[in-house]
């Protein structure tokens, strides 16, 4: 794995979900990894990692599901787009082509509940290797036990 598991699982186990997620972020060419909690009809971030360090933009904060590239993840278990623009599955998608690469994962709370998603997005296309999402699952499936309630 790109990041060492253990490290991971040490910086949630002492309660630093950012320091995780930018754990997450620090080996993909993605600007930002973020948690979002999905809460009536609503995704709203819960924690953002950002390679360049800027204040968290508001149009981040909140995005309705219907929205949201989030809405497929929790529709199909998984969503991987590196380039949304050539992507006919978004076809019609008011942000097909505007967020160019999503990637991300459902997260669950610590009842097995949907809890939101875990995820890596750009402006810019992103490649994103099997490692990296295969360690986005597995960030995923360490998480509930790390949640706010």
């Amino acid at each position: 794995m790109p990041v060492k598991i253990d490290l991971l699982q040490a910086a949630l186990q002492q309660g630093r979900l950012r320091q995780g997620l930018e754990l997450l972020n620090a080996p993909v060419a993605h600007r930002y990894t973020a948690l979002y909690r999905l809460s009536d009809g609503v995704l709203r971030n819960v924690e953002l990692a950002d390679k360049e360090n800027e204040i968290k933009p508001e149009f981040l904060e909140e995005v309705p599901l219907k929205d949201s590239f989030c809405q497929f993840v929790l529709r199909d278990g998984l969503f991987k787009s590196s380039n949304t623009a050539d992507d006919h599955r978004l076809d019609g998608h008011k942000y097909q082509g505007v967020l160019m690469t999503y990637h991300g994962v459902p997260v669950l709370d610590n009842q097995g509940e949907l809890f939101g998603t875990l995820c890596h997005f750009d402006a810019l296309t992103c490649p994103l290797s099997d490692e990296h999402f295969d360690l986005l699952k597995a960030a995923a499936g360490m998480l509930p036990a790390y949640l706010p309630r």
